[in-house]
């Protein structure tokens, strides 16, 4: 089986050497015995969201080089949506994208999931870059969510934003009858709490930072809560996961390698971010990153299956999405698993994964079950 090994500026990877990578604040011992090879040459696509930062981060700090991958990344794209069609037509080869792809595989796209570029493996519940953000007169209480009931809301509809509102009005014995639902692009969400076409915003960081930095009033109602398993997955096409394992594991472990450097360094992560993401603060972006490292886990688990399990049948109750899917064919954890067990020093800081919610060989999600608690 293949295994990835880290390569130094002038040697390639060697297949079926297996060594540690330390995390960036140790030493990092030599590959043991690379010999020369090519590097497989791909490209990448992200959207401009700060939680999607370690794409460009692991480019900067030359993990990707150092796994033996030449990676291009794409310049962000406007939307998920945007991204799977540059995914399907082969502009890009790895995407990284949230609630849209749910819609892609309803609607046939054989994609599959390899790991996370934000979520938790360890638990069903993770939102902490999730806040509730209202405006000045608007009669919401900061800290009482039952408050937003009977209020003008902006989420993005369909979008992740959408399914963290309507697990709080599940929580709170609502329904969307209960609250008026305004479809709105995160973007635009600070100039309708201004003028007053929304009472309320939720919507993912940076987004409630900027509103907050940008809303004469405003003020958080709520952050976070565990309501939702978030949504973050790396995807690509199932037949090039199959036929390229080792360019999927070399290109999973790059990226475990930017998310640990990230975790370690928020900070510098934050510079990173600020210089990719050009209209984002410095100063909103190391405040977001205090939010972000808490959901970077790039493990596939029981609780991630879960989490997408529980959004499909959201988006499909509600008539967001015409059907629904079989979420035991859509994640492939084989190359992050291999990648975990190689390089478990990428991954010793995380929260370990509950036992009932390991993934092995023969594993099949069941919803009814109890392999992740929420």
């Amino acid at each position: 089986m293949f295994r990835i090994v880290k390569r130094s500026a002038a040697l390639g990877v060697a297949m079926g050497a297996v060594i540690a990578l330390s995390a960036c604040s140790s030493p990092t011992p030599a590959p043991a015995g690379p010999t020369e090879s090519a590097l497989d040459s791909v490209t990448a696509g992200w959207v401009s969201s700060i939680d999607q930062i370690g794409l460009p981060a692991a480019l900067d700090q030359g993990f990707f080089d150092e796994y033996g991958l030449d990676v291009d990344v794409a310049d962000p794209f406007a939307t998920g949506v945007d991204q799977l069609n540059a995914l399907e037509t082969g502009a890009i080869q790895f995407a990284q994208v949230g609630s849209p792809f749910i819609g892609a595989k309803v609607a046939g796209a054989d994609y599959v999931i390899v790991g996370n570029y934000t979520g938790s493996a360890s638990q069903f519940g993770i939102d902490e870059t999730m806040a509730v953000i209202a405006r000045e007169g608007s009669g919401v209480q900061e800290g009482d969510l039952s408050t937003i009931l009977g209020k003008k809301i902006g989420v993005a509809v369909g979008s992740i934003n959408h399914l963290y509102l309507l697990a709080v009005l599940e929580d709170l014995g609502a329904t969307t009858q209960d609250v008026q639902i305004v479809n709105t692009a995160p973007p635009d969400l600070g100039v309708a709490l201004q003028t007053g076409g929304i009472d309320v915003a939720v919507s993912w960081d940076p987004w409630p930072l900027q509103n907050l930095a940008q809303v004469e009033g405003s003020y958080e109602v709520a952050r976070g809560g565990g309501y939702i398993g978030f949504l973050g997955y790396i995807v690509a096409k199932r037949d090039f996961v199959e036929e390229n394992p080792e360019t999927v594991e070399a290109f999973l472990a790059a990226r475990a390698a930017a998310d640990r450097w990230i975790r370690d360094n928020p900070s510098d992560a934050a510079g990173t971010a600020s210089r990719w993401l050009s209209s984002l603060d410095p100063v909103i972006a190391e405040a977001s990153m205090d939010y972000n490292v808490q959901q970077l886990d790039p493990r596939i688990s029981a609780c991630n299956y879960a989490a997408l399990d529980s959004a499909v049948a959201t988006l499909n109750e509600l008539g967001s999405i015409d059907g629904t899917i079989d979420v035991n064919e859509v994640f492939v954890p084989g190359p992050i698993t291999n990648v975990i067990n190689d390089h478990p020093e990428l991954f010793d800081d995380l929260t370990p994964i509950p036992s009932g919610a390991q993934w092995s060989d023969g594993f099949a999600f069941d919803p009814a079950g109890s392999q992740c608690s929420r």
